[in-house]
């Protein structure tokens, strides 16, 4: 993909910062991160458990707000976001794909019914994913596990999000859904040209889908660069650690 010089980024990072407090202590979860994301483009988060991937993207939609430096989502930082705006604007879908009690239709409703409105031609959004219309009457506690994901991810457009937050989609998937949902997503980011970031801890995955990989330790960025120089030439040497401790080839 041919970037101008003169885009502005869809989302940047300036100085990211961000701590909790746990048992009496302040714990710096995220620091100093700064890079940016351009439109259309797939960005893959790793790193080790704990190392602050979650806490990033769940900034980017004010799950949780960041306590120093700036996130500009499409050249306009998030705090000055209307947060109903925002989240229309950024969707995230989680590992779990939690739903609602209710069926799947009230389910895949709900950004519509949140707006005041109501959703014209679900069927539209269950064609999109792959899911049978059928299964709108269904209580979606009853769904597997691969059709809850697919019906998140379902809700998660019917806002038409410019950006998508994934955290860990398919980690809890067996093999032949994990497949489809990636799939999926590919699909939503090619003919969308929808903006991801995307949590995993699969590697593979990792080469197979991003056009750009930031590994991130200890809360920092230890390395950012597009994914196929990533894997192949490393440049820092606890990237090139933490590849060779995960047995991937360089």
């Amino acid at each position: 993909m041919m970037i101008s010089e003169n885009t502005t980024p869809e989302i940047e990072f300036i100085d990211v910062g961000k701590t909790f407090e746990q048992q009496g202590e302040t714990l710096q979860v995220l620091n100093g991160i700064s890079g940016s994301v351009e439109k259309g483009s797939i960005l893959t988060l790793i790193g080790p458990s704990g190392s602050g991937k979650s806490t990033l993207i769940s900034l980017c939609n004010l799950l949780r707000t960041p306590d120093e430096g700036e996130i500009r989502i499409q050249g306009k930082e998030i705090r000055e976001w209307d947060i109903q705006e925002l989240r229309r604007k950024v969707g995230i879908a989680f590992q779990a794909a939690p739903m609602m009690q209710g069926t799947a239709l009230e389910n895949l409703s709900l950004p519509a019914t949140l707006r005041g409105t109501s959703l014209e031609d679900p069927q539209k959004y269950m064609d999109y994913v792959g899911l049978s219309a059928d299964l709108l009457s269904r209580e979606a506690k009853e769904l597997s596990g691969g059709q809850k994901q697919r019906l998140s991810l379902a809700r998660t457009l019917v806002n038409e999000p410019a950006i998508l937050l994934l955290d860990e989609v398919t980690s809890a998937l067996d093999s032949i859904s994990a497949h489809e949902v990636e799939e999926l997503i590919l699909r939503i980011n090619r003919e969308r040209n929808t903006t991801i970031l995307w949590v995993t801890h699969d590697l593979s995955q990792a080469q197979r889908v991003g056009d750009q990989t930031w590994l991130l330790m200890d809360g920092r960025l230890i390395e950012a660069a597009p994914t196929s120089q990533f894997f192949s030439q490393p440049s820092d040497e606890l990237t090139k650690e933490f590849l060779e401790m995960k047995k991937v080839h360089i």
